[in-house]
């Protein structure tokens, strides 16, 4: 983009789910190819959406994007990797060992660490061995949203510190000799990441509180890592045309209060400013405009207003969900559709109907705190806590595995326990006691974002390989968890999305995945809707227009159930703002 000035090498944008990362990446991509440059565009997202926004199938390898010379973009796909990740460790004992030995070594690799440590070699390749990326003149990074970037991000010094802390010579994935072997490139990526000249990072926010809450805490966390060369980008900053729009005057004005407000730690960064437009950022040409800050933010005539039958509003959930008087309901999709506040909506409205009701979030970069300012009768709120998680499993496994080691025993078992797979363990047995507590009442859960959800449903199975290295009981939560997930008696998954092409595609994709595991969606949310305001300014009105395609999508063809949320001219927070998501919608 034009007000990049002279970018460093590498580029990272990275930010609160629905901020616009990918778009911002992709237009920068086009942007420094038109000028001259060869780009590598590299997701590190599991649930990426590259493709749609260029129209180009995309591999784990760089393909050439037809419409601009010298772009090339890829997807790191945490799966695919892993599954080259086991073939170069088991492949060449193929020949070599008896098929049982083979067969022992498949099955140590077939955890969630596994898929972690591949994922994260690709991109340690792509940042670290310069010779991975020497035809590129910049490689630009669109990441997963903010928590499980940061952890990606920490992964080159815990990797690192792991290998220096080790003497037993084996860990989760085997043997240490293959990380060992990496560990220079695992230096040199933590080195590229902090190195001002090469990398720069760009936190990418939108003119919101809890989304510039989110880069502050991400600004302080990459600080402390040692990956100073951060700036700022305030996408869809709005000014309203049509001075007597109720719905356009709020959202200009609630910008306005949360730039007034906005943490000290963002203040001191180098910032750049990208309009609210109505446009679809699908395609080259749209993503050329925006780099080029071409993009008309109102277009000359409105799409022709289409009459349509708006779904119902939340409330038309609310019956059947709680007729059972307990089981899970779980909140899935993109990042930044709104997982969060529609959990914490329905929470508050079946505790307000007599139910006890835990909510609780598997999501790194929780926001429960945000959308709950005071306590409510029948309600306890919480949140899996990767740390404390982490620690109580250690101290688990050093109780029970632990007791009748001798001092090296128990050197090297510490040692294992160290390993930053560790964590994916403890979080999932956390994830599994909270379903389990279906059993007794109501469990609102508000996942992680799509990609990273997936990964925590596929390691229900992979988990009992994993933990059987440490301890000799399988808990009767994990035990039971995918008999839950899979009863839509018990589980209820609520897919929410957006009334634009990428999320709706997106948890389309996410539905696919999830009927393949045998778990099948009770119900789809769009949120945030504008043409369910009755709007008349000019950007805001054609965006409702664009939304009526993708509402009747959803409705069409992919949701047995169906509820429409307007945008909320008032954040919803705390009770009263969150049950205003209940009230009826207007008709279009």
């Amino acid at each position: 983009m034009k007000s990049l000035g002279n970018p460093t090498r590498n580029l990272m944008f990275t930010g609160k789910g629905g901020v616009g990362k990918t778009s911002i990446a992709c237009a920068t991509a086009v942007f420094l190819a038109e000028g001259g440059k060869r780009v590598l565009l590299v997701s590190t997202d599991p649930a990426s959406n590259l493709d749609e926004v260029l129209e180009t199938a995309l591999g784990m390898h760089p393909t050439p994007i037809g419409k601009v010379k010298g772009l090339f973009a890829m997807n790191v796909d945490p799966e695919e990797a892993a599954r080259q990740y086991r073939e170069r460790v088991v492949g060449p004992y193929r020949e070599l060992l008896p098929k049982s030995a083979v067969e022992n070594i498949e099955e140590q690799l077939s955890g969630a660490c596994t898929v972690e440590i591949a994922a994260f070699d690709e991109f340690a390749k792509l940042l670290g061995d310069v010779s991975a990326t020497a035809e590129f003149d910049h490689v630009i990074f669109d990441t997963a949203p903010t928590g499980h970037t940061l952890r990606l991000l920490q992964l080159p010094a815990a990797w690192t510190g792991f290998i220096d802390s080790n003497v037993g010579g084996t860990s989760c994935l085997g043997p240490l000799a293959g990380l060992q072997a990496q560990r220079e490139l695992y230096e040199k990526t933590l080195k590229s990441l902090s190195d001002k000249t090469t990398t720069t990072i760009f936190l990418v926010s939108r003119p919101e509180h809890s989304a510039l809450v989110e880069a502050e805490r991400t600004h302080n966390e990459l600080d402390a890592l040692g990956l100073k060369n951060q700036k700022l980008i305030l996408n869809g900053i709005f000014q309203a045309y049509a001075k007597d729009d109720s719905i356009a005057i709020a959202l200009e004005r609630r910008g306005r209060e949360a730039l007034a407000e906005m943490p000290n730690g963002l203040e001191t960064l180098a910032r750049i400013e990208v309009p609210l437009v109505a446009q679809s950022l699908i395609g080259v040409g749209a993503l050329r405009q925006l780099g080029e800050g071409r993009l008309d933010v109102r277009k000359a005539a409105l799409h022709t207003k289409v009459e349509m039958n708006l779904p119902p509003s939340l409330a038309a959930l609310v019956p059947d969900l709680i007729a059972r008087g307990k089981g899970v309901i779980m909140t899935m999709g993109k990042g930044g559709v709104g997982k969060t506040t529609v959990a914490a909506a329905l929470a508050v409205e079946l505790a307000s109907s007599g139910h006890s009701v835990l909510l609780t979030t598997t999501d790194p970069a929780a926001h429960l705190h945000l959308a709950l300012s005071s306590d409510i009768p029948g309600l306890r709120v919480s949140r899996i806590d990767p740390v404390a998680e982490t620690r109580a499993y250690t101290q688990e496994v050093m109780a029970e595995s632990g007791r009748d080691l001798d001092e090296k025993g128990k050197a090297l078992l510490e040692e294992d326990l160290r390993s930053p797979c560790t964590e994916e363990i403890a979080v999932f047995r956390a994830f599994a006691r909270s379903v389990d507590e279906g059993n007794h009442g109501f469990v609102v859960i508000d996942t992680a974002p799509t990609g990273h959800t997936l990964l925590l449903l596929d390691a229900a199975e992979a988990y009992h390989r994993d933990v059987a290295r440490n301890l000799s009981y399988i808990p009767d939560s994990v035990r039971r968890l995918l008999p839950q997930l899979r009863n839509p008696d018990f589980t209820r998954i609520i897919v929410v999305t957006l009334p634009e092409a990428t999320p709706v595609h997106e948890a389309a994709r996410l539905q696919d995945d999830l009927n393949r595991a045998g778990i099948t969606p009770y119900a789809w949310v769009i949120n945030q809707s504008f043409c369910a305001t009755g709007t008349h300014d000019p950007v805001l009105a054609e965006r409702g227009a664009l939304e009526l395609r993708y509402i009747a999508e959803v409705r069409d063809k992919l949701a047995s159930r169906l509820a429409l949320i307007p945008w909320q001219a008032e954040p919803p927070i705390g009770a009263e703002g969150l049950l205003r998501l209940f009230a009826e919608t207007v008709t279009t």
